[in-house]
């Protein structure tokens, strides 16, 4: 039985997708048979099983009778579930300012139950201030027209809502290079609000976990972008990795996915400490 009390609809795809995978793995059903029962292809039950396509209720009908599932409970907790995740999330009413690409890892995010994230060029947006995202956006999308810019900062903002959640607020772990920090966004006194920001947070909120890699840690493997790493509450999920480029994303997955794993967990040994990071942070709060 699957349990949607905290899942948003794009965790609830992926529990569908992963719930269907298992049976008709149990079944011995390749992907190319179950395609052709849904009147699709392989690529298509690979983008269902990975949550990555909506349901509809008459394929995943068709599946339960291929795969020999009659249990008539069972049956319609996953016809709840697909009606489910056809609930748009808020993020999906910001179509017009959000990609598709990002449309799918926002969804992940708003789903996610533990987050952690490696930075080189910016503060994660989880953590960024209101005039630091503004500068940002404004770097990003500088031929923005004034309501598109609204509406791209309105989103950036209230995707960190999952951190003040009343009931299970998400976990963010975020190791930041010191690049970020030391890079002037919008000028001294947005950046001196914003390292106060992160040192605030890290002092009361105990959901959030900030590490400072500092230059003197040397080079490493991340350096060429950032590592975003997403847990779910629901055991049956597998961990998602993300990779932002600067027109799309991806998501490794298998072995690459390990290693970027690896790679994060290197990153936070080699960072300051959550405490040695409040005390980074205050130095380097006194250079602006």
């Amino acid at each position: 039985m699957l349990d949607n009390r905290q899942a948003g609809p794009t965790a609830l795809r992926m529990q569908i997708g992963a719930r269907l995978r298992r049976l008709r793995e149990e079944k011995g059903i390749g992907r190319a048979e179950a395609g052709a029962a849904i009147r699709g292809s392989a690529s298509k039950m690979c983008r269902l099983e990975l949550g990555r396509h909506g349901f509809k209720v008459r394929d995943v009908l068709d599946l339960l009778d291929l795969y020999g599932l009659d249990d008539e409970a069972e049956r319609e907790s996953f016809i709840d579930l697909v009606r489910e995740a056809k609930k748009a999330g808020w993020w999906q009413s910001y179509a017009d300012v959000v990609p598709s690409w990002f449309e799918q890892y926002v969804g992940l995010e708003q789903s996610a139950s533990t987050i952690r994230a490696y930075e080189v060029q910016y503060v994660p947006g989880l953590l960024q201030t209101v005039d630091y995202a503004r500068a940002v956006i404004g770097l990003e999308h500088h031929n923005a027209a004034y309501d598109e810019f609204r509406r791209r900062l309105k989103v950036r903002m209230t995707r960190q809502g999952i951190l003040h959640r009343p009931v299970a607020p998400a976990r963010f772990w975020a190791v930041i290079d010191e690049a970020a920090l030391r890079r002037p966004i919008g000028g001294a006194a947005t950046m001196r609000a914003q390292i106060e920001h992160l040192i605030a947070v890290s002092e009361r909120m105990p959901n959030v976990k900030v590490q400072l890699l500092p230059f003197s840690a040397g080079g490493h493997l991340a350096l060429g972008g950032p590592i975003t790493l997403i847990r779910f509450a629901e055991h049956d999920l597998d961990d998602v990795v993300y990779l932002e480029q600067l027109t799309g994303a991806r998501y490794p997955e298998g072995r690459e996915a390990d290693r970027y794993k690896e790679i994060m967990d290197s990153l936070a040994i080699r960072a300051a400490p959550p405490a040695r990071t409040i005390t980074l942070l205050t130095k380097i709060l006194k250079d602006f």
